[in-house]
C-alpha cells in the first residue's frame, strides 16, 4: 500500500501542512464575500427559501364552472336522449326507473290495503313486449308489477295527477273487467247447456224438460256407469233438488276414469239447472254441487301428498 512505502507516507504529510496553510485564506474570504454572491452559506440559502416561498402559502386558483348545456365545441356522436340507450332493454329500463323514481317522491304519502286499492288491470307479459318491442324477461317483469302496485296503494284521495297518469301507461285497453259474459239462456227448442270439468274428465250436457231419461253418450245412465255410487253422483244435482222426474238429460263426457267422468257430468248438470231455475243455487250450494273444483286433486290418505302411502318402517 501507499502507506507503507516511505515516498506515500511523505506525500500524505505534505498535502495535511498544505491544507493546514490555506484554511485562513479560505476563512477570510468567505467571510468578506456577500451573502447573496455565495448561495451555497446558510445565510444564502435561507434568503433564497424566503425569497422563493414555500407551497403552502400559495393561493389555489379554483377552475371555472363547466357549463354541460353549452359545449364550446359540438360533439361528433350524437348523444342518445336515454340514459338506458347502450343497455338490452332501454325502453323497459325508463320505465322502471321512472316508477322507481315517482315511488321515492311520493313514499310518504297515505296509502290503502291492498284490497281497498283500485282495481287494475295491468299489462300483460306479451302485450308489455309488444308495447315496448323488447324481450323483457318475466322475472324483471314482475318487479315493474311490484312497483306499479306499490303506487296504486296510494289513497286515491290523495294521489298526484302524476302518479295516475304513470299508471295509466301500463293498463289494457278497454275495461277488461267491465265485460261480463252473457248469461246462460235456455235455446227456442228449451234446451239448456251447461259445460262441467274434474280431473281429466269434461262434460257437456243438454237439460230439457222431460220425464227424467238421462243419456251419456247416447247410452243408458246403467251402461256406462255400472257403480252406483257413480251413478247417483251423475244426477246428484236433480236429485237433491227433487227434480229427477222433470228434467231429460243428453250428457257427451270424454277423458279421464268412470268417477271422474260422473263427477263432470255433475257439475254440467247443476250448471245446466241453474239456466232453468237460477232460484235453485243456495240449494245446490249447500249440498256441495257447485263448488266442486276441477283442480281438485283425490287425496286418499290425509296428512299425505296426493296418494302417498305412510313410510314403512322397519321393525326392531
Amino acid at each position: 500500500m501507499a502507506w507503507q512505502s516511505p515516498n506515500g507516507l511523505v506525500h500524505a504529510m505534505h498535502s495535511i501542512r498544505r491544507a493546514a496553510q490555506l484554511r485562513p485564506f479560505l476563512q477570510r474570504s468567505v467571510i468578506s464575500a456577500s451573502p447573496i454572491s455565495s448561495p451555497f452559506t446558510p445565510t444564502g440559502l435561507r434568503q433564497r427559501m424566503s425569497a422563493r416561498g414555500f407551497t403552502t402559502e400559495l393561493q389555489p386558483v379554483a377552475a371555472p364552472e363547466v357549463d354541460l348545456a353549452e359545449f364550446p365545441v359540438k360533439p361528433a356522436r350524437i348523444i342518445p336522449v336515454s340514459a338506458a340507450y347502450f343497455s338490452g332493454s332501454p325502453k323497459f329500463i325508463d320505465h322502471l326507473l321512472r316508477l322507481e323514481a315517482l315511488l321515492a317522491k311520493y313514499a310518504s304519502l297515505p296509502t290503502v290495503s291492498p284490497s281497498d286499492a283500485p282495481r287494475m288491470a295491468w299489462f300483460k307479459l306479451l302485450q308489455f313486449r309488444d308495447v315496448v318491442g323488447e324481450p323483457v324477461p318475466t322475472k324483471k317483469y314482475k318487479a315493474l308489477l311490484k312497483l306499479l302496485q306499490r303506487l296504486n296503494r296510494i289513497d286515491p284521495t290523495v294521489a298526484p295527477e302524476e302518479v295516475r297518469s304513470a299508471l295509466g301507461l301500463f293498463l289494457r285497453p278497454g275495461n277488461p273487467f267491465g265485460v261480463k259474459p252473457a248469461p246462460a239462456t235456455v235455446d227456442d227448442k228449451g234446451r239448456a247447456r251447461g259445460k262441467g270439468k274434474r280431473k281429466a274428465s269434461s262434460a257437456v250436457v243438454h237439460l230439457v224438460e222431460g220425464e227424467g231419461e238421462v243419456l251419456v253418450n247416447g247410452k243408458t245412465l246403467n251402461e256406462v256407469f255400472p257403480r252406483l255410487h257413480d251413478r247417483e253422483s251423475a244426477v246428484w244435482a236433480l236429485r237433491c233438488t227433487s227434480r229427477l222426474d222433470k228434467y231429460n238429460v243428453w250428457a257427451t263426457v270424454q277423458g279421464g276414469g268412470v268417477t271422474g267422468q260422473a263427477e263432470a257430468i255433475t257439475l254440467a248438470v247443476a250448471r245446466a239447472l241453474l239456466v232453468h231455475e237460477p232460484a235453485l243455487k243456495p240449494i245446490l250450494r249447500k249440498a256441495g254441487v257447485i263448488t266442486v273444483d276441477a283442480r281438485r286433486v283425490e287425496r286418499k290418505k290425509p296428512g299425505h301428498v296426493k296418494s302417498r302411502k305412510m313410510p314403512t318402517w322397519v321393525k326392531r
